[in-house]
């Protein structure tokens, strides 16, 4: 697969956020497309590849996932979670990007096996330099792990 093609996933449920992540991704200069759930449940409809996320060409397995932590009906550690327990999926690269920096949080969050903890910015400018350096570090410095590979048949 193409870095080109390859997916974040946005678990965002706050739309204002959704708009900012998308252009300060866009300011940055990465060029991958990002896919939006608006919640837990939904993440792991998407992960499953359950309806409507079995196209595995509108909603490809993303290389990253962007969680934040206060989500409806799952929260974000509740995902983590439940990600890390699946076989085909536990290496998924997965950043919180969340407004709590409650120590609490952050430690569950690296218990669950975290992979970063990004608390989000106030200034869109700081935003911009962020998602600059989290897309520089995760999707061209990091060697990403490889992911089971039925996921895409």
């Amino acid at each position: 697969m193409s870095k080109a093609k390859e997916a974040i996933l946005l678990v965002e449920d706050d739309s204002n956020d959704v708009l900012l992540v998308q252009r300060a991704f866009r300011l940055a200069k990465f060029d991958r497309p990002i896919k939006i759930v608006s919640d837990g449940e939904e993440a792991i409809s998407y992960l499953l590849r359950k309806p409507p996320y079995e196209d595995n060409e509108l909603y490809p397995l993303p290389v990253l996932i962007l969680l934040d932590l206060k989500l409806p009906r799952r929260s974000g550690l509740e995902v983590l979670e439940w990600l890390r327990q699946q076989p085909e999926l536990k290496r998924l690269l997965v950043v919180v990007f969340t407004a709590s920096q409650e120590s609490p949080d952050v430690k569950k969050a690296y218990d669950l096996g975290v992979n970063s903890y990004l608390v989000k910015p106030v200034l869109f400018e700081d935003l911009v330099v962020l998602m600059n350096n989290l897309g520089t570090y995760w999707l061209e410095l990091n060697e990403n792990p490889e992911i089971f590979n039925g996921w895409n048949s």
